[in-house]
């Protein structure tokens, strides 16, 4: 079943706010929602300690198109690199960085939640 796009993006916003309400409860500091530049957005950027953290986020409805964090493939995470690398740029600073996944399966009527900390690596070459 396919969605219009304005359902996926409730959907997608949805997700998105409830993996912030969640890493919030388990400590972290959002530091920036949807961040934007010419080459996309960031979902979340959090603070993990001293640790800056870049979240994507992924929600599905269902499983048809398999689970939400397989979405982020390698494209996307080169991708999400680039977008990091701007983010950073932008404050003239480098601290410890991560990249983490969020998966939200809204399948069933109460959501599920993943956090695979440090899902991929940031390479030189990305």
């Amino acid at each position: 079943m396919r969605l219009a796009p304005d359902h996926r993006s409730r959907t997608a916003r949805w997700g998105e706010r409830l993996a912030e309400l969640w890493l919030r409860a388990k400590g972290y500091r959002i530091v920036a929602r949807n961040w934007r530049c010419a080459l996309g957005e960031l979902d979340l950027v959090c603070a993990d300690g001293q640790v800056l953290v870049f979240v994507e986020v992924k929600t599905r409805r269902s499983m048809e198109a398999g689970r939400p964090e397989e979405a982020v493939t390698g494209a996307k995470q080169r991708r999400l690199v680039r977008l990091a690398q701007a983010y950073l740029g932008e404050r003239k600073v480098l601290p410890p960085c991560r990249f983490d996944i969020v998966a939200v399966d809204w399948s069933r009527w109460l959501p599920r939640l993943r956090h695979l900390k440090a899902a991929f690596r940031a390479w030189p070459s990305a």
